[in-house]
């Protein structure tokens, strides 16, 4: 039996307190286990629940000159364990919530960079074949393309007619749509 068996909490916590190894290992050994075994059973993992009542008690040695005891000793414990084991759990889901995140994160992105490496692929393609146009057609695509002037603007600049220049416009996306296709056809199965 203990010296500290007889005295009570309040007295303990006095002594734990002034900093009394004796009364720290007392209150350690006496409570440890049931501790542990409260832990365990809401978390379901030993190495935690080991850590958690460790923590607790740590925590308690560390702070014992501040230690004010308002209920029993094996209530304060409970209670401190209690705290831990849901403030361990609301960590472990944040974390498993934040893993799952990177993890769909990842494996989108390496969709979103596979788009991103074809969508610069493409677009080497379509500017290799744009370049590939009679020029003439070039320009007067491009015209269309690049501003916001009308036919008959651009074949006002160009000196051509309106029906010329949607002519060439029409026939420069016809060219460009098959070449395009077949670039695309080649590039991916060849």
């Amino acid at each position: 039996m203990s010296v500290y068996a007889t005295n009570t909490d309040q007295e303990l916590a006095i002594l734990l307190k002034k900093g009394e190894r004796g009364v720290f290992a007392f209150v350690y050994n006496r409570y440890k286990a049931d501790l542990y075994l409260h832990a365990l059973r809401i978390i379901k993992n030993q190495d935690d629940a080991t850590d958690l009542v460790q923590e607790v008690f740590t925590n308690l040695w560390e702070k014992r000159k501040n230690f004010v005891l308002s209920t029993t000793i094996a209530n304060y414990l409970y209670g401190a364990v209690r705290n831990r084991v849901f403030n361990f759990i609301e960590h472990r889901n944040i974390t498993e919530r934040y893993a799952r995140s990177m993890q769909s994160f990842f494996e989108k992105g390496e969709f979103f960079t596979d788009n991103l490496i074809r969508e610069k692929e493409l677009a080497v393609i379509i500017e290799r074949e744009i370049n590939a146009l009679p020029k003439k057609m070039r320009e007067v695509f491009l015209m269309s393309r690049n501003t916001d002037l009308s036919h008959k603007e651009i074949g006002e600049i160009l000196g051509i007619s309106d029906t010329t220049v949607k002519k060439q416009i029409v026939n420069a996306v016809r060219l460009l749509r098959l070449k395009i296709n077949l670039s695309i056809l080649f590039y991916y199965f060849f």
